[in-house]
C-alpha cells in the first residue's frame, strides 16, 4: 500500500502532460512543396477545408482553425504538373489511434506492473485540431 501514493503520483503527472504545442499554435499547419526532396520556390498552393479557403506561396503557415471536413491542398507552378494532397481529420489527433500500453518488469525479488494510456483530453485534436501540423506537398516536372 505505500506505493500507492508513487502510482498516483505517476498517474497525475501523465495526465498533465503537455503535447508540445501551444493553444496559440493550435490550428496552425506548414505547408511545403518540394521537388526530389529538394524545397521549389514561387509555388501557388490554395489550402481549404469547409471552413475556408486560403492562398499561399511555401513555405508558409496557414491558420486553419479546429477541423471542418477534409482538408485538400493543392499546388501549381508552371512547368510542373499540379499535385494535390487531402487529409480527413482524425478523431484522435496527430497520433491516429488512443494508445495502451500494458508493461511486466522485475529486479531484485520485486516485480512491478504498469499500465499507460494516452486518451485525448483538448477536444478532437492533439496538435492541430485533427489536421497534421505540417504538409509536404511532391509536385513533379512536366
Amino acid at each position: 500500500m505505500h506505493r500507492l501514493p508513487v502510482v498516483l503520483c505517476v498517474l497525475l503527472l501523465a495526465a498533465c502532460a503537455s503535447d508540445g504545442a501551444s493553444r496559440a499554435d493550435r490550428g496552425n499547419i506548414e505547408i511545403h512543396a518540394v521537388s526530389a526532396g529538394q524545397p521549389v520556390a514561387d509555388v501557388r498552393c490554395v489550402v481549404s477545408t469547409a471552413a475556408g479557403r486560403w492562398e499561399v506561396t511555401p513555405p508558409a503557415l496557414v491558420q486553419v482553425g479546429a477541423p471542418a471536413g477534409d482538408l485538400r491542398v493543392v499546388c501549381d507552378k508552371r512547368g510542373y504538373r499540379s499535385s494535390e494532397v487531402l487529409y480527413r481529420p482524425s478523431p484522435y489527433g496527430v497520433a491516429g489511434n488512443p494508445n495502451v500500453g500494458v508493461g511486466i518488469g522485475g529486479g531484485s525479488g520485486n516485480v512491478g506492473v504498469g499500465f499507460g494510456f494516452n486518451i485525448p483530453i483538448g477536444g478532437a485534436g492533439s496538435t492541430v485540431g485533427g489536421y497534421p501540423p505540417r504538409i509536404v506537398v511532391e509536385i513533379n516536372p512536366q
